[in-house]
């Protein structure tokens, strides 16, 4: 930021668990702290599983241990700094780490979006085209999907980053959230922030709502390919999973798009918070179990690492 921009404001407060009662803040503190190992060490598992197992060295896996990779650092992100506060007794953050905190949630957002895009796209040629499977999917289309995800996603982070660095901040610097998040943002921004907005509205909606529609299609295609499949135990298997693949997808979709494109003025702090809560930490948390433990090639190689792990330590 420079000249007539230059923001009064320093620092911000973090009200998140503040705003509750000490019984509240204790029990929260521990769902915050018990979610987020489970989302690391559940994430870190299937890295460490697909890494070190041949079989598991396909295009799926190696979106998986990418989904896994953003998941431990999208919450990370949050998670800690909730914590930390809560046992420094300190909700204070820097301007400066703010708008680094809300770059990184955006980015890594975004990557939880594309290739929660590109792994039902995986799918859809898995199921729909098994015959040519191999020649679709080679390993330089689904290196240019990551990598291009990638690059997509920090250039959309940067750009809302750099349009909130250019507002003035200049009267109160509560924030009633546990991270820097777009709309709490604004909402305290006393420049005009209908740019922001617009972004959000037009060129947010478009990186969100294209890939929602491209796993809503695949999946339809998916479903109807499955239908045609003579077994009932066959066709079961395959419902039950891309069931539980689209619940995690709803619930992460619809929580953003509840947030974020909505106008600013339609949201409150406690409903923004529980959202928030459950794409930066439920999701995360629970794409391990939706992906994998269902997985019964993940589960044999998670059995064989922990085996491993067990009987070097006797």
């Amino acid at each position: 930021m420079g000249g007539t921009n230059q923001s009064s404001v320093s620092e911000f407060l973090l009200l998140g668990l503040s705003r509750q009662t000490q019984e509240q803040q204790q029990f929260l503190f521990l769902l915050f702290l018990i979610m987020y190992l489970a989302t690391v060490l559940g994430n870190l598992l299937i890295i460490l599983a697909i890494s070190t197992d041949s079989r598991l060295h396909t295009p799926m896996y190696f979106f998986l241990s990418n989904l896994s990779f953003v998941d431990v650092c999208f919450s990370s992100t949050a998670v800690p700094k909730v914590l930390a506060s809560y046992i420094l007794k300190s909700q204070i953050i820097s301007f400066s780490e703010c708008l680094m905190q809300l770059y990184f949630l955006c980015m890594l957002a975004d990557m939880d979006n594309f290739l929660l895009s590109v792994m039902a796209y995986d799918r859809f040629v898995a199921i729909c085209h098994p015959l040519h499977y191999t020649t679709k999917m080679t390993h330089q289309l689904c290196a240019f999907l990551v990598v291009g995800s990638w690059v997509v996603a920090n250039l959309n982070a940067l750009l809302h980053t750099l349009l909130m660095a250019r507002l003035s901040f200049c009267g109160d610097n509560i924030i009633p959230h546990f991270f820097c998040d777009v709309n709490p943002l604004l909402k305290l921004s006393c420049s005009d922030t209908h740019l922001n907005e617009l972004m959000i509205l037009t060129e947010g909606t478009f990186i969100m709502v294209t890939p929602f529609v491209c796993i809503l299609v695949s999946y339809i295609l998916i479903a109807c390919a499955v239908l045609r499949v003579s077994s009932t135990g066959g066709r079961w298997k395959a419902f039950s999973t891309c069931g539980s693949h689209l619940a995690v997808v709803c619930l992460f979709y619809g929580t953003i798009i509840s947030l974020y494109f909505n106008p600013s003025s339609s949201h409150s702090a406690g409903r923004d918070m529980a959202a928030a809560m459950m794409y930066t930490v439920v999701t995360p948390m629970l794409n391990p179990f939706i992906y994998s433990l269902r997985n019964r090639d993940m589960k044999g190689a998670l059995r064989k690492v922990l085996t491993m792990r067990f009987l070097s330590k006797h």
